[in-house]
């Protein structure tokens, strides 16, 4: 809050406050600040303090004045921009075209670094808290305990990973009808590492890839950052649009789809049974890989359809994690691939990263094979059906309605405002969202928000939010 009692002007205060949202990326490159006037009245302060404020961060480089339109957040390291007559930001405040003020990169630094110390709605993962245990620091002791520390801390590790977590892997994997073994499951730093060791093995820069939208807003900027032409294929409650991805086929001759057909991100929908099939027939006519991304499978049920399952690691590309469900720091993720493809796609992870950490994997081997995975899991899982119950209560008493039937982590919920707009308002009262145009390749405005069950079970958010949304 800027405070007229402290020893900084309420000009620094102001401009301090967004100076550090943009190089922290809150604001993303490209966002539009607000009016001078509405930022005035969100701030509580004149718009005269607004202007001068605007004019540090003018002088400072971090945005730029276009005539007519208003301020926009530069891009760091960039071309200096030219201002407008009179180089000053009264010159700019005309009221602009909106512009979306939070990126998928300033989404994953708000999960590092919290805008506040309030639940965030926008929140990719459970809280710290949720995951707390003594089995993990247990199986450390486990695995640091013996003699073979030394040995493991002095060389190199497996290039495919531990032996013993790929053995636990693959009886896991049995368990939902994944038939992989040992030599067909490589580890990862991480899910996301996964599913760019794929990326890099199977395309090449301008290859067509499709992707479901809305979809994991990551996976849009992590493909158009390796110069891909992402196709977006709409999600429905069953699964993919199966006229748009045959479209695609004839006209494009995609490479790769990426999936998440259980507990859709952000919707929460499974993939149907039907669906599947459909999906599975095109890959083989059309010749195209898919990569299954499972990242939500420790909270999904056992029976939920799997095209890695029905296709049996053919065309399909299986990958998980575990920093959703367990540890985010150990960064232990996996991939399980067709026998042909293993080879290649081993080479990528000893290209990026050459092995991964042997003593975390085996810690978490550990921890499959007593059970205590499980055990967390299913404990994690009943905390948040009654979290889901009382935001879903919440929401809808707050006036919004569920575009998608509430499961999962994550609930898709319509607002009946632009969320890119509200998403700035949120963040001036400390509250980071994930509004719908993120889960969109081409960032169209929405009136949808992503939200986390797992932080959006306190009333005070959902008032602070009714307030926000009803400013003109």
């Amino acid at each position: 809050m800027l405070m007229k009692a402290a020893t900084r002007s309420l000009t620094e205060q102001l401009a301090g406050l967004l100076a550090e949202r943009i190089r922290t990326r809150l604001l993303a490159p490209g966002a539009r600040l607000a009016s001078v006037r509405e930022c005035a009245r969100q701030q509580g302060v004149s718009p005269s303090t607004v202007v001068a404020a605007y004019d540090q961060l003018l002088a400072q480089g971090l945005v730029e004045a276009r005539r007519n339109r208003g301020f926009f957040v530069r891009e760091q390291g960039g071309r200096p921009a030219d201002l407008p007559a009179g180089g000053s930001a009264a010159a700019a405040s005309a009221e602009p075209v909106p512009r979306p003020p939070v990126n998928a990169a300033a989404l994953i630094r708000g999960m590092f670094h919290s805008v506040s110390g309030k639940p965030q709605p926008g929140m990719g993962a459970f809280p710290a808290d949720w995951l707390e245990s003594s089995f993990m620091p247990a199986a450390i002791r486990k695995v640091t305990g013996t003699a073979a520390l030394r040995d493991f801390s002095l060389q190199y590790g497996e290039p495919a990973g531990d032996p013993g977590l790929r053995r636990a892997l693959s009886q896991k994997l049995a368990g939902v009808h994944v038939p992989a073994t040992p030599e067909q499951i490589i580890t990862t730093v991480g899910a996301t590492h996964a599913l760019d060791v794929v990326s890099r093995t199977l395309l090449r820069a301008g290859d067509p890839v499709m992707v479901e939208e809305p979809g994991w807003a990551v996976e849009f900027a992590r493909l158009e950052a390796l110069g891909m032409r992402v196709l977006p294929v709409p999600r429905t409650a069953h699964g993919p649009d199966l006229d748009v991805m045959a479209r695609y086929c004839e006209a494009h001759a995609p490479r790769l789809f990426v999936s998440v057909s259980v507990l859709h991100n952000p919707t929460g929908h499974c993939l149907a049974p039907g669906s599947a099939h459909r999906v599975l027939q095109l890959a083989n006519t059309h010749r195209f890989h898919i990569v299954e991304d499972d990242t939500y499978s420790h909270i999904a049920p056992q029976s939920a359809t799997r095209l890695c399952a029905l296709d049996g690691l053919q065309r399909t590309i299986y990958v998980s994690g575990f920093a959703k469900i367990l540890a985010p720091n150990w960064r232990v993720g996996y991939l399980a691939a067709p026998k042909d493809l293993v080879e290649r796609l081993l080479d990528t992870k000893l290209l990026s990263t050459l092995t991964t950490p042997a003593l975390l994997e085996k810690a978490l081997a550990w921890c499959i094979d007593q059970g205590q995975l499980r055990r967390h899991a299913e404990r994690i899982r009943a905390r948040l059906d009654q979290a889901r119950a009382r935001s879903v209560k919440l929401a809808l008493q707050a006036g919004c309605r569920f575009a998608a039937e509430p499961a999962g982590l994550f609930g898709w919920v319509d607002t009946g405002v632009d969320t890119d707009a509200l998403a700035q308002r949120m963040l001036d009262q400390g509250y980071l969202l994930a509004p719908g145009s993120l889960f969109h390749a081409r960032r169209e405005p929405s009136t949808l928000m992503r939200i986390n069950f797992a932080t959006t079970q306190e009333a005070q958010f959902w008032e602070d939010f009714q307030r926000a949304r009803e400013l003109p």
